[in-house]
């Protein structure tokens, strides 16, 4: 504890040196650079700027609360890490949890470590720092996933060797983001767990999805009940499927034509149902409002 002491006195001497504009630091080639980048300098906790890169976008008030009696009592343990923005003016990289609670704590400054990192190089060490912790939902972690393949422009496997995960599972963290909204807030605030999510992603309609997962909390199913209504479920629509397949090889030709051509007008596989005597019902199917906007201003373009 003496020698963290001890560096944390030098932190505070060198923090001095970066209110001097002579000084400024704006590269690790800059004269001091060696003195700062690296070391645990104390920092105003006014000239630091969050981190818009950060995957976390909730945090929990009692454990800030906790932490921050915490810090009251021993101080910030473990410094936080930021990026150097301008003259006196610094980006937080990760720590945000810490940065939070020392400011409910009524600290004025904080221990840090000083990078000097480019805007991509800055959300490539948010993000896969944020990933390696523990306290992250499922959802956050696919989103951080994405973000990385997305701006980073990373393949999955070089996100594998990133992260050190295997591809398949960030694979299974990326499907999670093909769930409805309102079951991704579920997995988030804890409904229901990714195992249950995972089953769900098999359920391509979300009007069912949002069933069974009502069923699964109103219940309160493990994820062995959900997968078998799952698997029970898409059994019987296969069922359905070849019956209705069956169906269709029996419509008159014209009709099954015709299919084709509202099918491909559409851009959606349109049913039909044949009462008899040539009379019968076509069904349009739509996924989304926007999907169903989308039908409207079809059939409307016709007037």
């Amino acid at each position: 504890m003496a020698k963290a002491t001890k560096k944390q006195a030098l932190g505070r001497g060198l923090s001095a040196l970066l209110k001097d504009p002579e000084n400024d630091i704006k590269s690790v080639e800059d004269k001091n650079a060696d003195k700062v980048v690296g070391n645990i300098i104390e920092l105003d906790l006014g000239s630091i700027d969050v981190n818009p890169f950060q995957p976390r976008t909730s945090f929990n008030d009692e454990t800030l609360r906790e932490l921050a009696t915490s810090i009251k009592e021993v101080g910030v343990i473990q410094p936080i890490t930021v990026r150097k923005l301008d003259f006196d003016n610094y980006q937080l990289v990760s720590g945000e949890r810490r940065f939070r609670a020392s400011k409910l704590a009524g600290l004025k400054t904080i221990p840090a470590y000083i990078r000097i990192a480019n805007d991509q190089e800055s959300l490539t060490m948010a993000l896969v720092e944020n990933i390696q912790r523990q306290d992250l939902d499922p959802i956050e972690i696919a989103l951080s996933y994405q973000r990385l393949i997305d701006e980073i422009s990373l393949t999955q496997e070089q996100l594998s060797d990133r992260v050190g995960k295997k591809r398949s599972t960030i694979a299974n963290y990326l499907r999670l983001l093909k769930l409805d909204p309102i079951v991704q807030t579920g997995i988030r605030d804890g409904f229901i767990s990714m195992g249950h999510g995972r089953a769900l992603i098999n359920i391509e309609d979300q009007q069912q999805q949002l069933d069974i997962y009502e069923t699964i909390i109103s219940k309160s199913l493990s994820v062995r009940d959900t997968e078998k209504i799952v698997r029970s479920l898409n059994d019987n629509t296969e069922d359905s499927n070849t019956k209705v397949s069956s169906a269709h090889n029996q419509l008159p030709k014209h009709i099954a034509k015709g299919i084709k051509e509202f099918s491909d007008y559409f851009g959606a596989k349109i049913d039909v149902k044949v009462s008899g005597k040539g009379s019968g019902k076509l069904i349009i199917p739509f996924s989304s409002e926007e999907d169903f906007k989308r039908l409207k201003k079809l059939i409307n373009s016709e007037d």
